[in-house]
């Protein structure tokens, strides 16, 4: 059942399977408009290797346009799912598998989640899978006990369309997409092995189809090194101490937040400790600036008016302002980056070796 483009249910967790038993792991990018999508599968297609691309709430927001309303989560709806029919659309043509997730979800932001499932469900009934590949719900920020039973009530509605559920227990310190946890206190930032091991033992009678983002003192945004204290070791903790609760090995399928800065043993680390997907948002995010600041500075003298240049006052500049130059810029920077990102995972030339 592999193949190009969107892939849903046994097909995706197959990846994530194979991405565990291989020791690599999936990157899983924020996107915010079909420029920084097609960035993303250019850089998949170039290592030939599976992608997650990944709405949040604020990203799917900008994609249906600002000026929307969105009370009720009506254009970060409507801004997901057209998000989603155009990865749908155009990424067989980039010849890898794409798994469609979308990010962190806040106890405010359900309506959003909703919307998104109906949009799934409905979907299912024409097609026979879901929209989207996955979804994340993050109510790390509730008492432990509402977190869970949150997850268990929409992961029975999930599997019923076959689709897979990321959660988070422990708080991703920082700012993201306007989430402010950095004032949160630091034993929060670094889950137990009873934590994690509550949410399998809760979710898995339900459905195998579910992964964990715990907290090993991940924080979102970029930082110095060595300001930020991630403890992959943890995660080696998490996988024995399920391992000996349920008899199998390293029962968990973990994610890895905030890890903008990271050193790559961490990563390297996390990953052989069965991360299976690691989100990538911030960096990306500069990379897409970081073209459009290099074309600006080295074309600056043709880009101060539509005439004049330092070829001559009366020369034209359209083919240097034309957003289809310097965009191709961002994403050119940004496909590099990607491709980085990848490599840092293990995930190069993956669609080779038998996925």
């Amino acid at each position: 059942g592999m193949k190009a483009g969107v892939v849903t249910g046994d097909v995706a967790w197959a990846i994530l399977e194979f991405a565990k038993a291989k020791k690599f792991a999936i990157p899983a990018f924020n996107v915010t408009s079909s420029s920084t999508i097609v960035a993303v599968l250019e850089a998949a297609k170039k290592i030939n290797s599976p992608i997650m691309i990944q709405f949040s709430q604020g990203g799917a927001q900008f994609m249906a346009g600002k000026a929307l309303d969105n009370t009720g989560q009506a254009a970060a709806i409507l801004g997901s799912v057209a998000g989603a029919h155009f990865v749908r659309a155009i990424a067989p043509a980039y010849g890898v598998p794409v798994i469609l997730h979308s990010d962190h979800c806040a106890k405010k932001l359900l309506p959003w989640f909703d919307g998104m499932l109906e949009a799934d469900e409905a979907y299912f009934k024409e097609h026979g899978e879901p929209l989207f590949s996955s979804h994340m719900l993050d109510l790390s920020e509730e008492p432990d006990d509402e977190n869970i039973g949150t997850c268990q009530k929409y992961l029975e509605r999930m599997k019923a369309i076959n689709q897979i559920l990321e959660m988070e227990i422990g708080i991703t310190g920082g700012v993201e997409d306007g989430v402010d946890n950095s004032g949160v206190s630091k034993d929060k930032l670094y889950s137990t092995p009873e934590d994690v091991f509550q949410v399998h033992a809760a979710l898995s009678p339900i459905s195998e189809k579910f992964t964990i983002a715990a907290a090993f003192g991940n924080v979102h945004g970029v930082y110095k090194p060595g300001n930020v204290k991630l403890r992959p070791e943890l995660l080696v903790d998490y996988q024995k101490f399920a391992g000996e609760k349920t008899g199998e090995e390293s029962p968990l399928f973990l994610v890895f937040h905030g890890g903008s800065g990271s050193e790559l043993s961490e990563i390297e680390s996390a990953v052989d400790a069965g991360v299976v997907k690691m989100n990538v948002d911030t960096d990306t995010q500069w990379a897409y600036w970081e073209g459009v600041l290099k074309f600006y500075k080295a074309k600056e003298g043709y880009l101060q008016g539509q005439i004049g240049n330092p070829e001559g006052e009366d020369k034209p500049n359209k083919s240097y302002y034309d957003p289809r130059k310097w965009m191709r810029e961002a994403e050119g920077t940004m496909v590099a980056r990607v491709a980085d990102q990848c490599k840092m995972l293990r995930n190069i030339e993956q669609c080779a070796k038998n996925l």
